[in-house]
């Protein structure tokens, strides 16, 4: 892994995926989108909730708001399936040092090298961060 710039939010990270019902992996994306450029943050979580709904394998999902739910926080998102509402990834939106942060979590059978080439790909974000 490449070398942590933010050890507090990797540890953070790293926390959420702890084991539980199902094992996790996540990812934290880091844009170059300011904190004045909230659009565009929820246009890159859309276009992210496409990469991780595809390379997971369960078909179409469309995005949890946190503000839907009261078991989560408004920055908190979850992609659930449009077939079953499976789980999909979970998201939290964090504005670190002027620019957004996103941490995705998601199961673990998924191909990370996969994840990471195709969200460093996307519009808006400077690098993507493996969590184990």
């Amino acid at each position: 892994m490449s070398e942590t710039l933010d050890e507090d939010l990797y540890q953070r990270t790293l926390a959420l995926i702890e084991p539980g019902e199902i094992e996790l992996v996540g990812c934290v994306v880091h844009t170059d989108l300011g904190g004045d450029e909230d659009l565009e943050m929820h246009e890159l979580t859309v276009a992210i909730n496409d990469v991780l709904a595809e390379l997971s394998g369960k078909g179409e999902a469309y995005i949890e708001a946190g503000n839907d739910d009261p078991d989560f926080s408004s920055n908190q998102f979850q992609g659930r399936t449009l077939d079953d509402e499976a789980f999909v990834w979970e998201c939290q939106q964090l504005l670190r040092q002027g620019t957004f942060d996103l941490v995705f979590y998601y199961e673990a059978d998924i191909d990370q090298d996969a994840v990471v080439a195709e969200l460093e790909a996307l519009d808006g974000v400077d690098r993507v961060t493996q969590v184990p």
